[in-house]
Parts: C-alpha cells; sequence; structure tokens
C-alpha cells in the first residue's frame, strides 16, 4: 500500500511538472484547416478553440511539448507531429476575448495517415481522451 501511494503521487509530480514535455492531440477539419497547410506554414497560431475543456489543456500546454495533427471529418486520422512554440495567449478570433490560443510548428508528417479505426482496434489505447471523449479539439496523450 505505501508502495503504491509513493508511485501514484510521484505521477501526479511528475505529470503536473512544468520541466517535463507533455504530448497532446489537436484535431481539425482539413477543409478549416489541414495537414498540408500546416506543413507550407510551418509555425502558426492554433485558434478557434471554444470548448472550455479544451481551453483548459491548451492552458496545460508548455514549449516544445509535442501534439499528434489530427484530421476530423471523413478523414479521421492522424496526420503528423507538431511541437508548440508558444503558449497560451489571446485569441485573436474571439470577440468577447475569453479565449486562448497556442502556437505550432511542424515536426515531421506521419509515413501514413494513422485512423482513428486502427487507433481504437488496439485494446491498450481505450483511454484515450480521443476515444472517450471524441468531440474535444484539444486532448491529452
Amino acid at each position: 500500500m505505501c508502495g503504491q501511494q509513493t508511485l501514484e503521487s510521484n505521477h501526479k509530480k511528475c505529470y503536473h511538472s512544468r520541466d517535463m514535455s507533455h504530448f497532446w492531440l489537436l484535431k481539425t477539419e482539413p477543409s478549416c484547416w489541414s495537414w498540408d497547410q500546416q506543413v507550407e506554414a510551418t509555425n502558426t497560431y492554433w485558434d478557434g478553440v471554444r470548448n472550455h475543456q479544451a481551453q483548459k489543456n491548451l492552458r496545460l500546454m508548455s514549449v516544445n511539448d509535442l501534439a499528434f495533427f489530427y484530421h476530423t471529418g471523413k478523414d479521421k486520422c492522424i496526420r503528423g507531429v507538431v511541437r508548440i512554440t508558444k503558449t497560451a495567449y489571446p485569441d485573436h478570433t474571439d470577440q468577447k476575448n475569453n479565449c486562448i490560443m497556442v502556437d505550432v510548428e511542424t515536426v515531421k508528417p506521419f509515413p501514413r495517415a494513422v485512423s482513428l479505426a486502427e487507433i481504437k482496434a488496439q485494446p491498450y489505447l481505450g483511454h484515450l481522451a480521443l476515444i472517450k471523449q471524441s468531440r474535444l479539439s484539444v486532448v491529452p496523450i
């Protein structure tokens, strides 16, 4: 029991530490912002997130955290990896000035897209917010 409590408390300390990178998944509709556009832009802002939980996740991001770039809609697949280059700051597309955005840079494409069906087929990935909270646009990995 004592060992279990130590493991759990160490995990909490470690996960919430700002000294280590975290991993995320950022969703976008390809007709709005696609992987090809991200690659061409190289470094850009990730705006338009309005969901409260997704906003909370954006606030938890640190510079150098990595994120999977996920296409929603008919594609439903991970296309590549981006890195957080600037932490939360006001989202210029929010008329009420309540929301924030982050900056991301392209890191690399996946050799092939990884579909949501492939992810769901792996039992050890069943805990992911991508599956449990499928409508959330910014999720931790």
